[in-house]
């Protein structure tokens, strides 16, 4: 099987862990370990072919301010970045320098200025922040820092997605912010895996796979992440530099 051979060991290491996740209902009949690799060599060739080793590299930025965090991962959803997420979580970053923990995040919420903080009026999205700002507490939570150990553990990963509105993509696209090197599969990713050939649009299947496919080309996963998003948006649309 080409190219099966030179899949990293992480990989391996982590499709090995597949059964287990299978018991808790993270991963489908259909996501067998092999069929993973197959999957993620196809994304690797057509990726290697549209230029993904040779483009100029610009990995996700990561951010310390724990509210531009949250903002940007509540706010992500079913919204255009570069014009309404972006400018938002720059002027979180301009404006609240000092909400960069959840007990500042707390004094916020009581006072009732959340909306005014996000820069939004519609309840939906404003009741998610404040519940993920509530739960994150609940876990003892206080900074990028410990959201960052909390991500490393399924079991949080797990909770968390008890909050209304937050799924699995939410939680990978909070881990990329923060540094965790992981790929959110999103619709520039279903996009991609479909010109691949890749039928199976599972969200954990594809996470699998791209995850591998981003091994399988010596490439950090948070990089390959950026890679996928730049080369489905448009050049002006640029990543918002979350580094503070």
């Amino acid at each position: 099987m080409p190219g099966v051979r030179t899949v990293s060991v992480r990989c391996l290491s982590e499709l090995r862990r597949a059964p287990k996740r299978f018991e808790r209902g993270e991963v489908g009949m259909s996501s067998s370990p092999i069929e993973v690799l197959i999957v993620a060599r196809r994304i690797a060739n057509y990726a290697k072919d549209e230029g993904a080793l040779i483009d100029e590299k610009h990995p996700r930025a990561t951010c310390g301010h724990l509210g531009a965090v949250l903002a940007d991962s509540v706010l992500q959803a079913g919204l255009n970045y570069a014009t309404v997420v972006r400018p938002r979580v720059l002027s979180i970053l301009r404006a609240h320098p000092n909400r960069h923990t959840i007990s500042s995040l707390v004094s916020l919420i009581q006072d009732g200025e959340t909306g005014a903080f996000l820069n939004w009026r519609h309840h939906e999205k404003v009741r998610r922040f404040e519940a993920l700002v509530v739960f994150l507490q609940r876990w003892g939570i206080e900074d990028v820092w410990d959201l960052r150990a909390g991500l490393a553990s399924d079991e949080f990963c797990n909770a968390i997605q008890t909050v209304n509105g937050i799924g699995p993509k939410t939680v990978d696209y909070m881990a990329c912010l923060v540094g965790i090197d992981s790929i959110a599969v999103d619709r520039h990713v279903r996009t991609f895996a479909k010109a691949a050939g890749v039928e199976n649009d599972d969200y954990h299947f594809l996470r699998k796979s791209f995850c591998c496919a981003a091994d399988l080309l010596s490439l950090p996963r948070r990089e390959f992440d950026a890679w996928l998003w730049r080369r489905a948006t448009a050049s002006t649309q640029v990543q918002l530099p979350l580094a503070v």
